[in-house]
């Protein structure tokens, strides 16, 4: 509604009666024209904690400023701990005004900033229920494993190789760039270094001791853990967000042996396979880089790399391989059962299937170095 020329302006007549204060509104009320505003109008007046009656006098036409008006002195009332009294007003007014105290959300108190000792205390806690939760997750995996070996008939063998087509055939692209150029990139590296010292021909050592022992059980992992790991949490969490796994449960099958085990054999038999040619792989990338940038033969490159490179090195990277694989499958299948039944939750499980993956191997990696070092390997 638009003001027109014959409107008479908005106005508040506000005066005591008796222990009350009485606002008594009039004219014409529009959001394009002059209005009062509560704070103009009790200026100069002492409410002293009295309660507020409000009436609607001569009141003509009216829309949402009114409403908002009225609505500033309940609120004020309200921070005031004192009465308004709204019942002179017409229902619709009133109606409105409730409608609009409703929508309004009261500010929030402010966070009360916890102490150290409470910060800690609740990671332990948090840190603590992961832990148990993982070591849960293990002994149902274990107990599976029993029964599986017990009636290998029962197996999912079918779902088993098709895994690991999914995690070994199909990750053969982005492991053979990844393994290409570490290799490269760890040869052009050293070979900046060696050649001051006359030692060009290290650089296949060097390439070919990191990638078996080192950089490519963990690259090759890392990947898995991102490619396969996500994937396996987030169809395990659509499945339980479809009630899937509850109908397993119904059914008298476990989960564990239904859809766990498959995964997290295809990755325990496809990472080593994968990791023995992704190390390929990568002498193959310094390989090319002695060759351009050192002129360093093809043959006398795989000479010194077979000259430095024996079984121990190569068995310890399988080794890793395996561990690593069982817990890539252990870490994504465990999210994805753990999910939230909404897609959000879905989102959440994945992206905690790859940190929890990398965070296990990254620390598994480091007690192999220390094993291996006690241990001569």
């Amino acid at each position: 509604m638009t003001a027109t020329s014959a409107s008479s302006p908005a106005s508040v007549d506000l005066r005591p009666d008796g222990d009350w204060m009485e606002a008594t509104l009039g004219g014409d009320w529009y959001l394009s024209g002059r209005r009062p505003s509560w704070p103009d109008v009790t200026r100069g007046s002492t409410l002293d904690g009295k309660p507020v009656r409000v009436r609607a006098g001569k009141v003509g036409h009216w829309d949402t400023s009114l409403v908002l008006f009225v609505a500033a002195i309940a609120a004020d009332c309200s921070a005031r701990k004192a009465e308004c009294d709204l019942s002179a007003l017409p229902g619709q007014m009133r109606s409105l005004v409730a409608q609009l105290q409703a929508t309004e959300t009261p500010p929030k108190a402010p966070a009360r900033e916890d102490s150290m000792l409470v910060v800690v205390g609740n990671a332990t806690n948090v840190a603590w229920l992961s832990f148990t939760a993982i070591l849960h997750f293990v002994g149902e995996c274990a107990l599976g494993t029993a029964r599986a070996l017990k009636r290998p008939r029962r197996f999912r063998w079918r779902d088993c190789l098709d895994q690991m087509q999914e995690c070994g055939a199909m990750s053969l692209p982005i492991a053979s760039l990844i393994a290409f150029l570490i290799g490269l990139t760890f040869a052009y590296q050293a070979a900046m270094t060696l050649r001051e010292f006359g030692a060009d021909i290290w650089v296949a050592d060097l390439v070919g001791v990191l990638m078996v022992r080192e950089m490519g059980p963990m690259m090759v992992a890392v990947i898995l853990a991102g490619r396969t790991g996500a994937a396996f949490a987030a169809t395990l969490g659509n499945m339980n967000t479809n009630e899937e796994i509850d109908a397993l449960d119904v059914l008298g099958i476990p989960p564990v042996d239904f859809l766990v085990l498959p995964r997290m054999l295809a990755l325990f038999l496809m990472l080593p396979l994968l990791v023995i040619y992704a190390d390929g792989v990568g002498m193959l990338g310094g390989m090319l880089v002695s060759r351009t940038v050192l002129q360093i033969p093809p043959t006398a490159y795989w000479i010194e790399t077979e000259s430095i490179v024996d079984m121990t090195d190569v068995w310890s990277g399988v080794i890793k391989a395996a561990v690593f694989g069982l817990l890539i499958g252990l870490s994504g299948c465990m999210r994805g059962l753990q999910s939230d039944r909404s897609a959000e939750g879905v989102g959440k499980a994945a992206t905690s299937a790859v940190v929890t993956a990398i965070v296990l191997i990254i620390v598994t990696d480091a007690v192999f170095a220390v094993l291996f070092h006690l241990f001569g390997i």
